[in-house]
């Protein structure tokens, strides 16, 4: 929990003060307003034990209080990202380990620095620890509350809401395959539009998916237990002669390859396969927590992609909601079939005046990009550079890749309208799913945002993240949306 009071109290347990280069070498620290706790760091930088370098830490206790302080490197150089793994490491220091109250007092008060530090610290500090083995010696971590020294501002507050959607998308992510299904998929979204009355909710289930002719999705979900879903929230924030902006996330809560089976070493974490679904829903709770003023159709497109007898097969050709006939060439190429049909779904009936999709879609985009930047496919620019600017203010890092005409043909098959593979041995695999995904919104503005390398972290940590889910999506999106209030 963050709440914020106009000026440093020093009446905590613990404070951690971020201080620049610029700070040290002035012996500017009058943001320290507590006179013992002034002199002490004094002392410390007269005795050349901190200098404010990027990541420099320096624990001191005065008058039974512990103060660290952190460096922030030289203004203007250090980036906000940088900035932000700097609040996460010092938030998790040893320091505070069994202190409740944390003080922290900011270099500086502008209001994309005191973003950085909010996400800083609420995406830095989550961690994902319901299944660590709990002992009278290794208990959870204790729940912190940061008090930050700055004036409260609706910036501020709407961060702390927007990192509270991001922390649900990754507790859907984190959580088991199997206690993520469809069902608790709808429940969650149902829980959180219960009472409002600005929304209108359409489920689809196997039986109405059947009827309808979403073919391709039900393709995917065959082989499972599971019941397949199509989520429908229509959320009106402005006049209904306001467009809608469709956001649609791929939802396979598990993804075997289906009887392309994936090997091991690729299989293990593809619970997070329904990452983009995630994000649509960590979206919906921030555009109801913030009474977003827009109109916006949210969208979680959700399937198992399972092997066994009745599983989908490489060689079957099956015919979306919107008529086109798609050539299975590959079990594994799964999500683009279920965003196929969500995606002519709700352009028929809701009429979007512009989409965005989001799917760990390709390998192929990790390939070209790695796992800091989302691929950009998009057949219109207005809208691709609004995302790219969004990308730039939230951290949400994108990078655009081509589309061009030709790339249309690499995805026709010889016996059905599509395929659902591209070039051989994967060559453009990113675009060229992306191209078949086209196929599907006519010429509705869309943006196709392949996530597949930046929704998780396999390992310690990249940026600020730990290991795990990362939100990948939520914080753009909300961004965006808000924009058009």
């Amino acid at each position: 929990m963050i709440r914020f009071q106009a000026s440093p109290k020093f009446d905590k347990a613990a404070t951690f003060i971020l201080l620049d280069k610029t700070q040290i070498h002035k012996k500017s620290f009058n943001l320290i307003t507590n006179a013992t706790l002034r002199d002490a760091v004094k002392e410390i930088v007269d005795a050349g034990q901190f200098h404010g370098e990027e990541r420099e830490t320096f624990p001191i206790v005065a008058n039974k209080k512990v103060l660290l302080l952190v460096g922030a490197g030289e203004p203007g150089k250090t980036n906000l990202t940088t900035l932000r793994s700097i609040v996460r490491q010092a938030a998790l220091s040893s320091c505070f380990k069994k202190i409740n109250d944390i003080e922290l007092v900011p270099h500086n008060r502008e209001t994309e620095t005191v973003i950085a530090i909010i996400e800083g610290i609420l995406i830095g500090t989550y961690s994902w620890d319901k299944y660590r083995k709990t002992t009278e010696k290794t208990v959870r971590p204790i729940e912190k509350n940061y008090i930050l020294a700055v004036a409260a501002k609706k910036e501020y507050e709407d961060a702390v809401v927007t990192c509270q959607g991001v922390s649900l998308t990754r507790n859907l992510i984190n959580e088991n395959a199997d206690i993520v299904t469809s069902e608790l998929m709808e429940s969650t979204v149902l829980g959180l539009v219960r009472g409002k009355k600005n929304v209108a909710v359409e489920i689809l289930g196997k039986k109405e998916m059947k009827a309808k002719g979403l073919n391709l999705h039900l393709a995917v979900n065959q082989g499972s237990p599971n019941e397949p879903k199509l989520i429908i929230v229509k959320y009106t924030g402005a006049a209904k002669n306001v467009g809608y902006t469709a956001v649609v996330g791929k939802g396979v809560t598990f993804d075997t390859g289906g009887l392309n089976l994936k090997p091991t070493g690729h299989m293990e974490t593809m619970r997070s396969d329904m990452s983009g679904a995630a994000a649509v829903i960590g979206t919906l709770k921030n555009a109801l927590a913030l009474n977003l003023k827009s109109n916006i159709i949210f969208v979680a497109a959700v399937a198992e992609n399972c092997i066994g007898s009745k599983a989908f097969k490489p060689g079957d050709v099956f015919r979306g909601y919107n008529g086109k006939t798609v050539e299975i060439l590959n079990t594994d190429a799964e999500g683009r079939l279920v965003l196929g049909d969500a995606l002519a779904y709700v352009e028929k009936n809701y009429k979007p005046s512009r989409f965005i999709d989001l799917a760990t879609l390709t390998g192929a985009c990790v390939v070209a990009l790695g796992y800091d930047y989302t691929g950009l496919v998009s057949n219109n620019d207005a809208l691709a550079n609004e995302i790219l600017a969004h990308a730039e203010k939230t951290d949400d890092r994108v990078w655009r890749l081509p589309s061009y005409w030709e790339i249309k043909d690499y995805v026709k098959s010889e016996i059905a309208d599509l395929k659902n593979v591209g070039l051989p041995k994967g060559a453009g695999g990113a675009i060229t799913a992306a191209e078949f995904l086209r196929s599907f919104v006519n010429d509705t503005p869309w943006a196709h945002l392949d996530i597949a390398g930046t929704s998780f972290v396999d390992g310690k940590g990249r940026f600020y993240y730990g290991h795990g889910a990362t939100g990948s999506g939520v914080r753009l999106l909300t961004s965006l949306l808000k924009s058009k209030e």
